[in-house]
């Protein structure tokens, strides 16, 4: 398999990124065997079916109001009850446990940073999380801007949080914006600021989640190459 494939015209690789949004869970960290655990426990304590861990590895990435929606069948107030108990799984043991960056991720937002290229996080993961993930592993200082869901859950999918992402970047130029993701919910949220989006094999996407996006790559040399060229 080659470095990267390119899911649009080379054209746009002529371009010198003025700014790149990460996702978090299945592009910077592995969080899925903390997430699958604590979603197991949830699932018990709420009287729901548990799928097998292969179904669930679905249910990483997309806010989670619409996993229990979308994948368990749960109308909205039990996809809230939900919601609150996986929360509660997560106050008990940390947003870090069972979580680590992927070989390479933390050198890489290293590179990009000392580049001169402002970095932000766009994560449907709640923001008070992601900050509790990258302060753990020391990767907060890479970023101008750390941006997820609410606690509220009134901006959680990809759009509205690529969207606030943006807003607070005030005075970054990010007339060049790239997003770096794993799922079909980052290109579709992504293009909705008329952002592309460049998707990591090394996540939890499928190869059919793909289209739409500028290109995909399968390592971290290859993706670093295309962000800085």
């Amino acid at each position: 398999m080659t470095d990267l494939y390119l899911a649009s015209t080379t054209v746009a690789f002529k371009r010198t990124w003025s700014c790149v949004l990460f996702d978090l869970d299945g592009t910077i960290v592995d969080s899925a065997p903390g997430i699958i655990s604590r979603m197991k426990r949830t699932l018990a304590n709420v009287g729901s079916v548990i799928p097998s861990d292969e179904s669930l590895l679905q249910w990483v990435g997309p806010p989670l109001l619409d996993s229990f929606r979308d994948f368990a069948g749960m109308d909205p107030l039990q996809a809230q009850l939900a919601l609150t108990e996986y929360r509660h799984q997560v106050a008990i043991e940390g947003a870090e446990v069972g979580t680590a960056v992927f070989p390479g991720l933390a050198g890489l937002l290293a590179r990009i940073s000392a580049a001169g290229i402002p970095l932000g996080l766009a994560t449907s993961k709640p923001e008070s999380q992601a900050n509790t993930i990258l302060d753990h592993f020391g990767l907060s200082q890479y970023f101008t801007v750390i941006t997820g869901a609410s606690e509220d859950e009134v901006r959680s999918s990809k759009a509205d949080v690529v969207g606030e992402a943006l807003r607070r970047l005030a005075g970054v130029d990010t007339s060049r914006t790239v997003l770096v993701g794993d799922r079909h919910h980052d290109v579709d949220g992504a293009a909705a600021h008329g952002v592309p989006t460049i998707l990591v094999e090394w996540g939890y996407g499928s190869p059919a989640e793909a289209e739409g996006a500028l290109a995909v790559v399968h390592d971290v040399d290859a993706l670093y190459k295309l962000i800085i060229g």
